[in-house]
């Protein structure tokens, strides 16, 4: 009986060793390096998952900067100041770029815009895209105004007005969901500075776009003709600005006779 207990501890003697033996081995096979710039970096960045800076997450955007594949400014979240703390954990010296924000291409409100019918579904932008005639509103490349935008934003940068969604540009970090989102593509990134946007983004004709909306682009050239940096022009019946060579002079909004080009405050 006792050797029949001795060999029992023996066997699981010799079952512990061998366990113990593969777990080692399989530690070194399996065993990561853990790369503390990029455990720094990722402590650095501000955790809000917003996918902005175009990577899964802050995770995946730290293990970029740590390997040199995406700068160190990349979180549109954190800004200047993030962006100073990656630099001085990276070693290299921060770029100064211009904060970017969102900006809405459209002044189609209840008082601007006619509407085809009264619309009682789902306030959700890409049902109403999908609804008889593109939505209730005449315009086809306006605001729909079901807040699709603002249900994404997680910092509640962006809320409907009067049936148009509207940007709270300094609440805005340029995440860039609202832009993803709308199923119109009205929304874009414009530079902090910029003073002065053409708020529509129909491509319809002058006298169509009359009938559909008070403030909405003719393609006139009015704005262009009278730009002295030369910051505007008019393709497919739309006038668009070149923020890099605008010098915010105003005249485009000044001259232009249907009021398309809003100044943003």
């Amino acid at each position: 009986m006792a050797a029949g207990v001795l060999l029992s501890v023996a066997i699981v003697a010799g079952v512990g060793i061998l366990i113990g033996l593969f777990l080692g081995v399989a530690s070194n096979k399996l065993h990561v390096d853990v790369d503390e710039k990029e455990v720094a970096v990722l402590e650095a960045l501000p955790g809000n998952n917003c996918g902005g800076c175009g990577f899964p997450g802050c995770s995946g955007l730290a293990a970029a900067i740590a390997k040199g594949e995406a700068p160190v400014g990349q979180c549109p979240v954190g800004g200047e100041a993030v962006a100073n703390v990656i630099a001085g954990i990276m070693g290299v010296e921060a770029s100064s770029g211009e904060k970017q924000v969102a900006f809405v291409h459209c002044q189609g409100t209840a008082e601007h815009a006619g509407v085809k019918y009264e619309y009682f579904g789902a306030m959700d932008c890409r049902v109403i895209d999908q609804t008889p005639g593109g939505g209730p509103k005449i315009c086809e490349f306006g605001c729909l105004g079901g807040g699709t935008c603002v249900s994404v934003c997680q910092f509640d940068a962006i809320h409907v007005v009067d049936g148009v969604a509207v940007v709270d540009k300094d609440a805005c970090k340029a995440c860039g969901k609202c832009i993803e989102i709308c199923p119109r593509h009205l929304i874009d990134l414009v530079p902090y500075s910029a003073t002065q946007a053409v708020a529509c983004m129909s491509k319809a004709k002058g006298p169509i776009v009359m009938k559909a909306c008070q403030t909405g682009c003719i393609g006139c050239g009015i704005c262009a003709k009278n730009c002295p940096a030369g910051a505007i022009t008019v393709e497919d019946n739309l006038a668009r600005i070149d923020q890099e060579k605008c010098t915010h002079c105003g005249l485009c909004a000044e001259k232009c006779p249907k009021k398309a080009i809003l100044k943003i405050v």
